[in-house]
């Protein structure tokens, strides 16, 4: 076996063990699924959909599959979680409803994307790649199992509380990071939709204040969920606010924010337009762009 493929085998044994680590702390004093500790039985479900799926979008060369199985995903294993938790609360109905509003729509979107362009810039390099395509759907599993982490301890733990200020306060967050979310990605559909703007990066709306408004809103809605999981967490529960720190990280240090500007500085950079843009915008948190020095 090539060295690149042990690298991968082994990065794919190292999430399993963060999973599983993450997993067994969270669940101790908590609920278990037949035996076997709540959150590690739902990140079993998780990995397990990622796996089966992975197969025959390997044996298809095909990476249409992805976003949407990772959106089902979420909706699927968070309905089981509020099933297997017992009597239902106000905090799990609201949790899996935010959930489910948010994959639903991310879901929808990603799909319609992919189908019109035919593919996914991101998997022309690996989805014919046996280990580096499954470390993909891995990373996918983990992604999930981590942002959701906070959320599904709170709808399985036996502990329960009635709604308050935290609460508010999650939805609030919530709210408006959907929001932001929602509305940088619809105005980048249109965007690229318009043939004037073939070969032209985004520059107005709410890209106007930030280079990935997106992101910023995927990171707050993620702080949302987490706070108003936060009031009914105990002990080594408290480790699943992992959960926005890891959207967090993974957004601006790992996948998205330097992958995309790599490949924006590959395809504009040394343009006049595109440098100002670039340093006259914010990277993440939207705020008015600077003015131009005369």
């Amino acid at each position: 076996m090539k060295r690149k493929s042990w690298g991968t085998l082994v990065a794919i044994l190292g999430i399993l063990v963060v999973a599983f680590l993450i997993g067994w702390a969270a669940s101790r004093g908590g609920r278990t699924i037949l035996g076997i500790p709540a959150l590690i039985a739902l990140y079993g479900m998780v990995f397990g959909i990622q796996w089966l799926v992975f197969v025959p979008s390997f044996l298809w060369n095909s990476e249409r599959f992805f976003d949407i199985t990772g959106s089902l995903t979420y909706v699927s294993v968070t309905a089981v979680a509020l099933a297997l938790g017992g009597l239902p609360d106000g905090r799990s109905i609201l949790l899996l409803v935010l959930i489910m509003v948010w994959a639903g729509r991310l879901g929808v979107f990603l799909l319609q994307r992919v189908l019109r362009s035919g593919k996914d810039v991101r998997f022309d390099e690996i989805k014919t790649s046996f280990s580096r395509l499954l470390l993909a759907w891995t990373l996918q599993a983990l992604w999930i199992s981590l942002t959701s982490a906070a959320a599904w301890t709170a709808i399985t733990t036996a502990v329960r509380q009635p709604l308050a200020t935290a609460a508010i306060v999650g939805l609030a967050l919530w709210l408006i990071g959907f929001g932001i979310e929602a509305t940088a990605d619809a105005q980048k559909r249109r965007f690229r939709s318009d043939p004037a703007n073939q070969g032209h990066f985004i520059d107005r709306g709410l890209w106007r204040w930030s280079r990935h408004p997106n992101y910023f809103g995927e990171i707050l809605l993620w702080i949302g969920v987490a706070t108003i999981a936060a009031p009914v967490l105990r002990g080594w529960q408290w480790i699943t606010i992992i959960s926005p720190v890891f959207v967090t990280l993974l957004l601006t240090r790992i996948s998205g924010i330097p992958m995309l500007e790599k490949r924006a500085d590959e395809t504009w950079g040394g343009q006049d337009n595109y440098e100002t843009y670039k340093r006259n915008t914010s990277v993440l948190i939207p705020r008015p762009p600077k003015r131009r020095k005369p």
